[in-house]
């Protein structure tokens, strides 16, 4: 099942068919730990609605109380590009390290206002010369702390800002449209399979300029092990969304331009598209 938000509220795709769920809020809905039976049990009592109904656009998938984090270095190509990018400014050490740490780098990513869905344009930022999509699995999570369901999501990033010096992270991380999620939520009653696939594209005038893909497994860190050090002394009272670090990363010489697409496709969740501007 997937759980869309949208001007119209609530819809859920099932077996090709839509039903509008209308019982309660975004945030009400995804912070049910029983979710997926309540949507189960609510399909059988709904008309699906015709196409005609559907709305055009979907909203990005989080609700407007919640917020967005991100773990880093959670994949062995990521630990590599942090490597390369920091060596000059002597912070290298610091990604090897946290790769191979228990403890989970863990950053807070974007507040609702700052992330876009799919369809919608990211923004790049003005003083950064080299900037790249992070095609990441984004759970979605209930404030008492369990996973209901995971989306796409682009955690776009400013590898020059960062790399000068690890501690502007902030400024690499967190800019107006900094983060993509989207198009829905894949509902779940256990974690992702690990071979779910992670595939990115980029697009410029028309032609591709970069493809890329991974799958869950080659993550090093577990998904439940992240989000028990998210929750560490840190209440979230409207459930949050966690980015879970990315697998594919362009090589150094590339960089985004204004007017790239970047489509990012999860089994289970469909494509989160972007342009970039």
């Amino acid at each position: 099942m997937i759980l869309y938000r949208t001007i119209l509220g609530a819809i859920v795709e099932h077996e090709g068919r839509h039903y509008s769920i209308v019982d309660a809020g975004w945030e009400d809905l995804v912070n049910r730990d029983d979710l997926f039976s309540f949507l189960n049990s609510s399909i059988g009592r709904l008309q699906p609605l015709a196409s005609s109904q559907l709305p055009r656009n979907f909203r990005a998938p989080i609700g407007d109380r919640q917020e967005l984090w991100a773990a880093g270095v959670t994949y062995l190509r990521s630990k590599t590009a942090r490597m390369e990018e920091s060596n000059k400014a002597g912070g290298s050490d610091f990604y090897d390290k946290v790769y191979h740490a228990d403890r989970p780098e863990l950053f807070f990513k974007a507040t609702p206002h700052r992330c876009v869905g799919s369809g919608q344009a990211m923004h790049l930022r003005r003083d950064s010369t080299w900037m790249v999509p992070e095609p990441e699995l984004t759970l979605v999570i209930t404030r008492s702390g369990k996973i209901i369901g995971y989306t796409a999501g682009n955690d776009l990033s400013c590898r020059d800002i960062e790399g000068e010096n690890p501690l502007y992270l902030p400024q690499a991380k967190t800019f107006d449209r900094c983060a993509a999620i989207g198009p829905g939520v894949c509902v779940i009653d256990s974690l992702p399979s690990p071979s779910t696939a992670i595939k990115v594209t980029i697009e410029r005038e028309g032609q591709s300029v970069f493809n890329g893909a991974s799958e869950l497994s080659q993550m090093k860190k577990q998904l439940p092990s992240l989000v028990e050090y998210l929750f560490r002394d840190n209440r979230f009272p409207h459930g949050c969304l966690l980015m879970t670090g990315t697998g594919t990363v362009p090589p150094s010489d590339f960089t985004l331009q204004h007017g790239d697409v970047v489509n990012i496709t999860i089994d289970g969740v469909g494509t989160l598209s972007n342009t970039m501007e």
